[in-house]
């Protein structure tokens, strides 16, 4: 991989594995120039918690799937409708940004953690 862009990080400073301190100033600017390389050493994909009509819409569409061809009519029919005015929740939810961020030893001995992967190119 390699930085897609310049990035410039300011902020406190921090031992590793340390916990923030509650008010330190700045402790200084870095500067990383577009194009300097590195190993992806972790990728990770967050994603927002699913909401209560997302969890339902999980629950009447697997009870559907499942038992809808044993329930009588009326009942099928009922669980159809309410699983049809819950979809859009759950369409809204399935095409939600998803925030992939990743940890990367930069090839100057620099490591970013918790980077955003969009600042990132394949190298």
């Amino acid at each position: 991989m390699k930085l897609a862009a310049d990035l410039r990080l300011a902020g406190t400073l921090l031992p590793a594995g340390g916990q923030p301190e509650e008010t330190q100033a700045p402790a200084g600017t870095l500067f990383l120039a577009a194009g300097t390389e590195g190993t992806v050493v972790r990728a990770e994909e967050h994603r927002a918690e699913p909401g209560p009509e997302v969890r339902e819409y999980e629950r009447l569409k697997a009870l559907l799937d499942d038992f809808g061809h044993q329930m009588p009519p009326a009942s099928r029919e009922r669980l159809v409708a309410e699983v049809a005015s819950l979809e859009p929740a759950w369409t809204a939810y399935r095409t939600a940004a998803r925030r992939v961020t990743v940890r990367v030893r930069l090839d100057n001995g620099f490591v970013l953690g918790d980077a955003r992967a969009d600042l990132f190119a394949p190298a």
